[in-house]
């Protein structure tokens, strides 16, 4: 440990889903040496146990312990409100216990990175069911993170991005259904997803990122033929992003604008981001390249979260199977938010 602190901050996720295994399968790869894990000991330990791994998981009791842990021991603190005896719960079921346990990961992190005990933060999966059935008024990370870091009771605003080597996706409207998330859709709620998508781009590293824009409707509503967004809100706000400096393009037929902006060996892409204006309008050709290399960033708090591009993978949880190659990619990702070389 070259830091008196940690860098990151690991929290366990759902503890009867895969993140205790893919947490001790990165640590044990040496993706986690800057990290401290938020979580169960128990549940970690069982993770360890699953993942064939013979590898001591230290119990912190404060944060300040964490440079005094052995290399080769899995540092993990505890958060409060954690339920009892998380290591008999059984593997991949729905469990209030389990879900309540994951948001108490969520809220202890967070306390920690806003009292400058860490600088950024990856999630392991959480169960969306899971955390209902405990209560937790949240679909999910981004939301409750959003709401953990208001500030006299205003929310950020943020935006889900899934990103792996090839291509970047932003997304407008995230988990609603799509009835709702096309009624949500506005003109001031599309500029400022581009005006955060440019900010991100430049803590990239990039000057001028360029950002294509897909339409909603088939063919970006062919002039209205199919549907008027592109008209009435997309075009509108692409021209006012414009008029402020940002290179917002479009808008694209949303069924060619991602081979566009795909970057393969060969094939370097036209755009560094696409924004979309739905859920699954962004995310299925993002996952169709492969979840083992893809990471959701959460743009627009003020702190660095990343997290694996997949769920808790009940089907295989406590098998051994489930890769770790995501959630090294999302530490890697936080890592270069956060100016590591």
């Amino acid at each position: 440990m070259t830091s008196t602190t940690p860098r990151l901050l690991v929290t366990m996720g759902d503890p009867v889903g895969i993140g205790p295994e893919i947490i001790a399968k990165a640590f044990a790869a040496g993706a986690l040496d800057d990290a401290l894990v938020v979580g169960d000991v128990g549940a970690l330990r069982r993770g360890v146990r699953a993942a064939g791994l013979s590898l001591p998981v230290a119990w912190l009791d404060t944060v300040a312990d964490w440079v005094r842990c052995p290399p080769a021991c899995l540092p993990v603190w505890q958060p409060p409100g954690l339920p009892p005896a998380l290591d008999q719960l059984p593997w991949g079921q729905v469990d209030a216990r389990a879900g309540a346990a994951a948001a108490a990961c969520i809220v202890g992190a967070v306390s920690l990175l806003q009292a400058g005990q860490a600088q950024g933060l990856v999630t392991a999966p959480l169960h969306k069911e899971a955390l209902g059935a405990a209560g937790v008024d949240f679909p999910g990370h981004t939301e409750m993170l959003q709401s953990l870091c208001a500030v006299d009771g205003l929310l950020p605003p943020v935006r889900m991005m899934l990103a792996n080597e090839e291509l970047r996706v932003v997304l407008v409207t995230i988990h609603v259904a799509l009835r709702r998330a096309i009624d949500a859709l506005d003109m001031p709620g599309i500029l400022e997803t581009l005006r955060i998508t440019h900010a991100a781009g430049q803590r990239f590293g990039m000057p001028a990122p360029r950002i294509a824009v897909a339409g909603l409707n088939p063919h970006a509503g062919e002039g209205g033929l199919f549907g008027d967004e592109e008209i009435r809100l997309i075009a509108p706000a692409i021209a006012a992003a414009r008029a402020e400096g940002i290179d917002a393009r479009g808008p694209y037929a949303p069924d060619t604008v991602f081979m566009r902006a795909r970057h393969a060996p060969g094939h370097p892409g036209e755009f560094d981001f696409v924004v979309a204006m739905t859920h699954d309008h962004g995310l299925i050709p993002v996952k169709y390249l492969g979840v083992e290399e893809g990471v959701n960033v959460t743009l627009g708090l003020p702190l660095v979260r990343t997290s694996p591009d997949h769920g808790t993978a009940f089907d295989v949880a406590g098998q051994g199977r489930a890769s770790a190659a995501s959630l090294v990619a999302a530490a890697r990702m936080a890592r270069r938010l956060l100016g590591a070389s």
